[in-house]
């Protein structure tokens, strides 16, 4: 076995000193987009109050519906997107793992062999004489690439933040599936809403077309009325299908976001034969308004996150440009079964240099497109805060001007039920024509349902607002459901990775504050 001076000691020892402290490529640096520092629109403002309770991780309390907190509680549980943004996780997690990896001998072979071997030979008397003999090796060979310029720990930093973009994207899909599932129960009451008052009209225009019909049999009036009454007795009977429809339709919707088949859903009660209340929040409880929170939506710090990850990779790819230093080892023995041979053992090792040098600009070239898709991530992050700030002056805005034509929409609906009950009077003592019943009939309908849409609406906008600043990320579920962890269990050896308490050691690095 060869021996090592003095000196070599120090050279390698040196060698394994740098390999642990130089890293090419750029440092990552925490985004910050400066407007949002004195960014604030009237309209966020006016829309929301601070208040301790409830909070914007689970807002939809504000609403006081247990029907709507079961819903959501079964999401988290059942849905499929979520279970994938959890599953996604456990892969960001193996993938981690095998960064990590590369800290270590990076190839290790062990291998045994067994050869048999028959002959024959010439005895001094001229007679073949066969001879057999078996013949043993065993050998392991080991590899450990030093990590000179910090190729591995830069794999690990993306690694790393690539397991926190998972965790965050996880976050992200509970944001729209909460607003989505809330938007939806409430669009399901407001068709029940317009439903009930549909039928109300209808019953109504039912009635004027039966006492046209009788007064034009009778030859009290003309046709002209019986007509027109009929048109529009017909007109509002046609709608009630398309709000049945929509009713059905709707509900599905929520059946499969909750991760069930279409099916009745007993849980959700018919409201549309009586009263749907379509509740009415004239402000969002936001504890933090509004750039801060709007940076701490879980899609923006998922896109820092892949920033993060990016930034790495470009060090991976440069230290491709550099030489790399690998110690080499084998340990060896063979034997045989001839009498009077005995086994050879030996053990060889030895640092190992290679360098790419003639790659005709592929390796720079690779380093490049590492550094074009930082760039786009870096231009996607601030293009997603401007549309984060969107969404939340839309949603406060569409919210104010909402409740403005809440009062608004109430007085002129209870103006027309007043409007037809005099105009039917008038025409019973026969101071008007039909067409002054038939105008108010109109109009009381038009005016009813244009107030149960303005509710609805404000609903919407008060989701859209929670969701635009990033509101409902909270789940009480764990990343996996114990079903699914068990059969990933019984399938693969996962160790303690499916567990929730099977985070990272290298995650502290981040939530110390090298990634917000």
């Amino acid at each position: 076995m060869p021996t090592l001076t003095c000196s070599k000691w120090l050279l390698l020892f040196g060698a394994l000193c740098l390999g642990g402290c130089t890293r090419l490529g750029p440092d990552f640096e925490p985004q910050r987009e400066a407007w949002t520092a004195q960014w604030n629109t009237p309209a966020l403002a006016l829309a929301s109050e601070t208040r301790p309770e409830p909070d914007a991780r689970q807002w939809w309390q504000v609403f006081n519906d247990p029907v709507l907190d079961d819903l959501i509680t079964q999401a988290d549980a059942h849905n499929a997107g979520v279970q994938i943004a959890g599953l996604q996780i456990m892969e960001a997690r193996a993938q981690l793992g095998i960064a990590r990896s590369g800290r270590y001998p990076q190839s290790q072979v062990a291998g045994a062999d067994a050869l048999y071997q028959r002959r024959s030979s010439r005895s001094a008397e001229g007679n073949q004489r066969p001879s057999s003999f078996w013949q043993y090796s065993a050998g392991f060979d080991i590899g450990w690439e030093l990590d000179f310029w910090g190729r591995f720990s830069r794999a690990i930093e993306s690694a790393d933040a690539a397991y926190f973009a998972a965790q965050a994207n996880r976050e992200d899909v509970l944001v729209l599936l909460h607003a989505q599932l809330a938007d939806s129960y409430y669009a399901l009451r407001t068709a029940e809403a317009r439903l009930r008052i549909a039928r109300d009209n209808a019953g109504i225009q039912k009635r004027s077309f039966e006492i046209t019909e009788r007064l034009f049999k009778s030859g009290e009036t003309d046709e002209l009325d019986l007509q027109q009454a009929k048109t529009q007795y017909l007109g509002t009977l046609a709608t009630i299908p398309e709000f049945e429809s929509q009713i059905l339709r709707t509900r599905n919707a929520l059946a499969v976001l909750i991760g069930r088949p279409p099916n009745p859903m007993p849980e959700l009660p018919d409201l549309s034969a009586k009263e749907a209340v379509i509740p009415l929040i004239d402000r969002a409880v936001l504890q933090d308004v509004p750039a801060n929170l709007l940076l701490r939506r879980p899609d923006i710090r998922a896109a820092e996150y892949r920033i993060a990850a990016q930034s790495a990779q470009i060090g991976v790819a440069e230290a491709d440009l550099y030489p790399s230093l690998r110690l080499l080892g084998s340990i060896v023995w063979t034997a045989t079964s001839l009498a009077g041979t005995s086994g050879a053992a030996a053990l060889i090792g030895g640092p190992s240099l290679s360098w790419n040098i003639f790659d005709h600009g592929r390796l720079k070239n690779n380093v490049r497109v590492q550094d074009a898709r930082l760039q786009q991530l870096i231009v996607a992050y601030q293009d997603d805060v401007r549309q984060a700030a969107r969404e939340a002056d839309d949603a406060a805005s569409g919210l104010i001007k909402a409740l403005e034509r809440d009062g608004i929409l109430r007085d002129a609906a209870l103006a027309a039920k007043r409007s037809l009950t005099l105009a039917n009077a008038l025409y019973r003592e026969g101071y008007s024509d039909f067409q002054r019943v038939l105008d108010a009939q109109r109009a009381l309908a038009a005016q009813q349902d244009a107030y149960l849409v303005n509710r609805g609406n404000a609903v919407s906008d008060l989701i859209a607002l929670y969701k635009a600043v990033g509101g409902g990320w909270h789940s009480g579920q764990p990343v996996l459901d114990p079903a699914t962890r068990q059969q990933m269990q019984q399938r693969t050896d996962w160790g303690d990775l499916l567990s929730d308490s099977g985070r990272p050691a290298t995650a502290a690095s981040m939530q110390k504050g090298e990634i917000r």
